[in-house]
């Protein structure tokens, strides 16, 4: 696949730019930029059709939510999966058939990554299993915050998305041609999120079921039904698209299912909220350190929201039934005086049987001298994980509400769970939904002011800072200490509080924090959110 000549390209830009600002890019240009972008990223950043977060300019070190090695494809947005969504979008605003054979590209890492059993790790390594035991032994062990990197199962996750995306890319790459090659990971896929769904209707967090890596004051949370991260609402949204688009039948139960346990894990009066995860016996449970068996306040928030939607799937009042105690019980934990949770109006974590808030804190400097640890005192909390939230009561009962005026007979009249409708897929996955779960983009967004530019605008930017590489410069505002080995034994650094709320700890941790003077590098979400402005202009105006 040729690069585009870069002399051209850039004597378009140089004729863009001084046009000046008013000037609107023309489709031609607009076209450029997207293919040299895709380009570099497709033939220079990817490995092998896989992707990480983010990259040094000369790839000497690269990230996913950890350092990663070279040989490795993430599986969590916006990593691989993410810029297979993103390929078929362009393909789509554009019909060029330069970005289905770059989804293609994708697909081929996606399929390498994806476990016999149906589903996809965190992280694939083309190195081999015994190269990624080893960076789970190293790198991932001692990232003292990131617990779910610190013991290789060797089995799936719905954390994060990452079977979720990757899933829902096969879907869509098989759909786009009938292509009978992704036709059997598709229904891998399908197969693994039915096999893996509970009776009850809902998920574990990994899968198959494993119980290796215990906790000193609970078991290993793996097994654990989870509402975490939308494990279960991204799990039905992957279902009802299988139902609509390929008409398979066999998901509508286990939709309805799934749609069921989110009621009867909502816990009674006087404390009608949800919990993080439950064991198999519907018991609110912990998590990691820093996740207290407790009801959590954002995880209630959420499942009214979904609980609101399963309505209109279904139109079954008993998905609104108990939506007012949830509320009331939401709205009783406001705090008029949000100091004491950093500006946020609810603690996160809501004690059992007391109603008291719950805070985590940390000592010590690492893995082996740190804890984690839980009382009633707001002050000091966690930098990368607050024990407090903003919930947005009054816009939750608004919406409550006004599910309540739509007359009967509409309610789930285009619902894709009736048999009478049949729906397309979106046309577009990735325009202004780019993940948060990687640190540097979500940096970049906090750094960045483009709210207030018209599109036009936006795109004459992007136009102009495409580097003769054909990448974005990205400023990097998070880092990781390299490996340097185990840290000495022991617990004598417990008492240690400089570390209790920052990122990092001491040259042992390998956990991402944030640096005062970030490098410029590739990121893989900047790529994706500048690829979405591009497709949104094009597909918005009617460009010469």
């Amino acid at each position: 696949m040729p690069l585009i000549n870069r002399a051209i390209l850039f004597l378009i830009i140089l004729i863009a730019s001084n046009r000046g600002h008013t000037e609107n890019v023309s489709r031609e240009q607009t076209l450029l930029a997207m293919k040299s972008a895709s380009q570099f990223m497709l033939q220079k950043a990817s490995y092998r059709g896989g992707f990480v977060w983010s990259y040094l300019p000369d790839f000497s070190r690269q990230w996913g939510e950890l350092e990663a090695r070279r040989t490795m494809v993430w599986m969590q947005p916006p990593g691989t999966s993410s810029v297979g969504h993103l390929m078929l979008d362009a393909y789509h605003a554009t019909g060029d058939e330069f970005y289905y054979r770059g989804a293609q590209q994708v697909a081929a890492a996606i399929t390498f990554a994806q476990q016999t059993n149906g589903g996809w790790n965190y992280v694939a390594d083309y190195a081999g299993e015994a190269s990624l035991k080893d960076w789970y032994a190293t790198i991932g062990k001692n990232a003292w915050r990131l617990e779910e990197f610190q013991h290789y199962y060797g089995n799936a996750t719905f954390d994060d998305m990452g079977t979720a995306e990757a899933a829902k890319f096969l879907l869509r790459i098989y759909l786009e041609k009938r292509d009978e090659q992704y036709r059997g990971p598709l229904y891998k896929a399908i197969d693994f999120v039915l096999n893996s769904q509970y009776p009850i209707g809902g998920w574990p967090q990994r899968f198959p079921l494993m119980y290796d890596h215990p906790y000193p004051d609970h078991p290993d949370y793996s097994s654990f039904i989870t509402f975490n991260d939308d494990v279960a609402a991204e799990n039905i949204d992957f279902l009802l698209m299988c139902y609509q688009t390929l008409g398979e039948s066999r998901v509508r139960e286990p939709i309805i299912r799934a749609m069921n346990a989110f009621i009867v894990t909502q816990l009674g009066q006087p404390q009608p909220g949800w919990a993080l995860q439950y064991t198999t016996e519907l018991q609110p449970a912990g998590a990691r350190s820093y996740e207290p068996r407790s009801l959590h306040t954002p995880t209630t928030a959420e499942n009214i929201s979904q609980l609101i939607k399963f309505y209109r799937l279904t139109g079954e009042t008993k998905f609104l039934a108990r939506i007012p105690e949830a509320l009331d019980w939401l709205e009783s934990l406001t705090l008029s005086d949000t100091k004491a949770l950093e500006g946020r109006t609810h603690p996160g974590f809501v004690e059992l049987g007391t109603g008291k808030a719950l805070f985590t804190h940390r000592r010590g400097s690492n893995i082996a001298s740190g804890e984690y640890y839980v009382d009633h005192v707001s002050g000091n909390m966690l930098a990368h994980y607050k024990s407090a939230a903003t919930i947005p009561v009054g816009e939750l009962r608004k919406a409550y509400q006004e599910v309540l005026t739509i007359p009967a007979a509409d309610v789930n009249r285009y619902s894709p769970l009736r048999e009478s409708v049949r729906m397309a897929l979106p046309k577009y996955f990735t325009l202004g939904k780019v993940s948060f779960s990687d640190l540097n983009f979500r940096a970049q967004a906090e750094h960045e002011n483009t709210r207030n530019n018209s599109l036009p605008a936006q795109v004459h930017k992007l136009v102009n800072e495409l580097n003769p590489e054909g990448y974005w410069p990205t400023p990097l505002y998070y880092t990781t200490n390299p490996y340097v080995g185990l840290p000495p034994a022991g617990k004598a650094g417990r008492g240690d509080k400089r570390y209790a709320n920052t990122m990092v700890g001491d040259k042992w941790d390998t956990s991402p924090y944030p640096v005062k003077t970030p490098v410029m590098g590739i990121s893989t979400g900047a790529y994706i959110r500048n690829m979405g402005v591009l497709i949104r202009y094009l597909d918005t105006n009617n460009l010469p």
